[in-house]
């Protein structure tokens, strides 16, 4: 049998894992400090619900789960080969947070700041900083179009970000409307704008040229290509030259207020700009999007935007909704990269013991506790190489049942 995790996955040590415990608990606490409560969904999702929730690129990626003993049966001895799932992993967190505010929303809070935190699944190629397994830590609010919230999402994001220990870094901000009005002014079709921006956000990756090649590749003519092509090399593009394209100019007024708000908020401690190259690939954002980039590492580490048709989806109903997600995979990898070492983490001792020694050597280690991570080792022949061990493992000291005195390294 294989004893290597499946490629996209990762078994954690001890000291990983408790770094992760770590970031995810400081996480937790600054979302709920924020007033933000948590909830738990299943791993599991119906296939339906995942196949017209509008991810993007996701909805590639879905790991299918096949039907079940007579129904399998059926299905395959039908030929119904495109009908042989019915259950999927969730790819994020989003669609089962709708789903569950759809089912519970005369219980819950108006409007409603949740936390969810919780392992997400793709089938991604594996790759450095891609994974099959891993984890977000999202909060959302549900029930608001205020732009207020927009605010307050990406105050509590800078915040989590800060306490876990990423200093450098900037919001970027753009609105889904304002990207579609600078589309459509190039001459792209309104009902291919979901496709023209699952390509344009990977514009870091492929560049210019690649955007260009794949939109051709689709079947856009070459004039709409040359004035888009115009557009994106012609320099920055500045919210006041985004407005230009709006006929609606609340879009880029209310980004402007957004911008100006969080910078104020932020104290010089981060920076909230516009940019207009910002597009996350899921296709149900609706209006502002958001991402975090790392100046130290040039990566994003989250990201997120404003999903008002979601909760629809579910209940015929038009219910706003906001959410911003933590890239916690790729920011345990810049930490754990750069030796970061938990702040107070309590140093560990050890207590060694002999079998008729136990009650003794329990009650020494519980007078540690309020000090140190105490373990209880059974005494072995040599005690030399035991010391060896525990210092090489970051032991500060131990005791050994009997002596008058601890032993430290």
């Amino acid at each position: 049998m294989r004893i290597n995790s499946l490629k996209g996955t990762n078994d954690y040590l001890p000291e990983v894992q408790q770094l992760r415990d770590y970031l995810q608990s400081v996480i937790l606490r600054t979302y709920q400090n924020n007033g933000y409560e948590r909830i738990a969904t299943p791993i599991i999702e119906d296939i339906e619900n995942l196949d017209n929730s509008d991810g993007g690129e996701n909805l590639k990626l879905i790991f299918k789960v096949m039907k079940r003993g007579d129904k399998l049966a059926k299905a395959l001895e039908a030929g119904q080969f495109d009908d042989l799932a019915d259950i999927g992993l969730r790819y994020d967190l989003t669609l089962p947070l709708c789903r569950f505010y759809s089912a519970n929303r005369d219980k819950l809070a108006k409007p409603f700041k949740v936390i969810q935190m919780g392992d997400v699944f793709r089938a991604e190629q594996p790759q450095k900083g891609r994974l099959r397994q891993f984890v977000q830590c999202d909060i959302d609010v549900i029930g608001s179009d205020n732009p207020s919230i927009e605010i307050e999402c990406i105050n509590v994001m800078g915040k989590a970000l800060m306490n876990i220990g990423i200093k450098n870094f900037k919001m970027k901000i753009n609105d889904r409307r304002v990207l579609n009005a600078m589309l459509l002014s190039a001459g792209f079709p309104k009902d291919e704008l979901m496709s023209v921006c699952i390509s344009f956000d990977k514009l870091d990756k492929i560049g210019v040229d690649g955007v260009i090649g794949e939109l051709s590749e689709k079947g856009f003519d070459e004039a709409t290509l040359t004035k888009f092509r115009g557009l994106i090399e012609g320099g920055e593009i500045t919210l006041e030259k985004a407005r230009e394209f709006c006929e609606d100019k609340t879009y880029a007024e209310n980004l402007q207020y957004i911008i100006d708000t969080c910078n104020d908020l932020a104290e010089g401690k981060y920076e909230t700009v516009f940019d207009m190259s910002l597009v996350r690939g899921q296709g149900y954002y609706t209006g502002t999007i958001f991402e975090v980039e790392s100046l130290d590492f040039g990566s994003s580490i989250a990201g997120g935007g404003r999903y008002d048709n979601l909760v629809g989806k579910f209940i015929g109903e038009d219910i706003p909704a906001c959410g911003f997600s933590i890239g916690f995979e790729r920011i345990c990898a810049i930490l754990m990269d750069n030796g970061f070492e938990i702040p107070g983490k309590p140093k560990r001792f050890a207590v060694i013991y002999e079998e008729n020694q136990t009650a003794e050597a329990i009650r020494y280690a519980d007078s540690k506790r309020g000090e140190y991570d105490v373990t209880l080792v059974s005494k072995p022949n040599k005690l030399g190489k035991l010391f060896g061990k525990l210092e090489s493992q970051g032991y500060a000291g131990c005791y050994v049942v009997g002596d008058e005195a601890d032993k430290w390294f």
